[in-house]
């Protein structure tokens, strides 16, 4: 366990994420969605939170064991075609994990996601979280136009708008 990590998510609070996410950038983030969703079949979740508190923080939890445990607990994995993802945001260490389900995953692959949440945490670095996220949903749609293009109507089976937890 690492003091300055459990001094960073202690430190990091409510107000940080408001303002790292304000009510416009969550619109914007649901927007761009929306959009990518209307170009393929896959599933986009998109959820932020501040910093691990109690047991999580103090067990050393690591942000793709995080990633996984809120894929199960937002039900991410439960859509009819197994084409779930969730673009997961741990504020407190800047650290972004892509968690698709097997049927994205199969196709796409670890290295394009990890390409993407690198990019995604660069743009974190510098304080550019909206545009961050944006251009990380905007990259994560084109995979997913790529290899699960739009086919038709159907429902949309996980809401759009983002998790703050």
């Amino acid at each position: 366990m690492q003091l300055g990590r459990i001094f960073r998510h202690l430190l990091t609070s409510e107000a940080t994420v408001q303002r790292a996410f304000p009510r416009q950038t969550l619109d914007a983030i649901e927007a761009a969605i929306k959009a990518g969703e209307a170009r393929h079949f896959g599933e986009i979740r998109f959820a932020v939170e501040g910093a691990l508190d109690g047991a999580p923080l103090f067990r050393d939890q690591s942000a793709p064991q995080r990633a996984l445990e809120l894929f199960a607990r937002l039900r991410v994995w439960d859509t009819e075609h197994n084409n779930g993802l969730l673009i997961y945001l741990l504020l407190a260490d800047h650290a972004v994990e892509i968690v698709a389900d097997r049927g994205i995953h199969a196709r796409v692959g670890a290295p394009a996601w990890k390409a993407i949440c690198q990019q995604m945490e660069q743009a974190f670095r510098r304080d550019e979280f909206e545009a961050g996220v944006l251009s990380g949903v905007h990259a994560v749609a084109s995979h997913l136009a790529t290899h699960f293009p739009f086919d038709g109507p159907r429902p949309n089976e996980l809401p759009d708008r983002p998790v703050v937890l």
